[in-house]
């Protein structure tokens, strides 16, 4: 199934989101997409954010990856992840409209799955919590270079992905954070931050799971 990319642009709190939507014909399901820190360099173009929205359009979901704010097309200042998680909100609501009320997927890789910790729980507070959750190399505890992150409690069936070499986000923050939550993570190992390599076996586990 080809499903072309097409570059959108959509109304935000503070100014224009510069998104790429991929929308299969009568999708299943929305699956949103949060890149990583823009302060790295993060874009809608990341490979990994790039791999979850090939993944989910490949089981038939149609795929939104904004860019955070300051990237790209999209307006406004970095906002730690307060204003990104509003941002998100916002492509939501519009993909709603194009799509319709149909199931939403959250995936993010790093920072961006921080970000989608916080849209999970934001959902879930409105009473239309989100489907599943897909967390990559999630930002959690001190990171080095950037800040302490407070990520929040995900359902239990949140799939958490980490390397065992991840360089940016040591494998033990994510533990700690899943720990309490009794949310299992699953290591591939030898992967580094940005699954150099392995980008595929993110694809095999996301894809695994949606089909049980």
């Amino acid at each position: 199934m080809k499903v072309l990319e097409e570059k959108i642009t959509v109304a935000g709190p503070v100014g224009n989101i510069d998104v790429i939507m991929e929308r299969p014909d009568a999708p299943r399901g929305i699956a949103l997409i949060a890149h990583p820190h823009p302060i790295g360099g993060g874009a809608n173009t990341n490979k990994v954010a790039y791999t979850l929205a090939k993944t989910f359009v490949s089981l038939g979901y149609a795929a939104f990856r904004p860019n955070f704010r300051g990237v790209g097309g999209t307006e406004g200042v970095h906002d730690e992840g307060i204003g990104e998680t509003d941002d998100l909100l916002a492509v939501l609501h519009d993909a709603k409209l194009r799509c319709g009320d149909i199931p939403v997927a959250l995936a993010g890789f790093s920072f961006g799955a921080y970000c989608q910790t916080r849209v999970g729980k934001r959902l879930e507070e409105a009473g239309h919590p989100a489907q599943r959750l897909v967390l990559v190399g999630t930002a959690a505890g001190f990171v080095e270079g950037t800040r302490q992150y407070d990520t929040e409690t995900v359902p239990h069936d949140t799939i958490v992905i980490h390397g065992s070499s991840d360089e940016t986000v040591p494998l033990d923050n994510v533990l700690a954070w899943a720990q309490p939550n009794d949310l299992p993570v699953v290591v591939v190992p030898g992967a580094d931050h940005f699954f150099h390599r392995r980008l595929h076996l993110i694809r095999d586990i996301v894809t695994r799971a949606w089909r049980h």
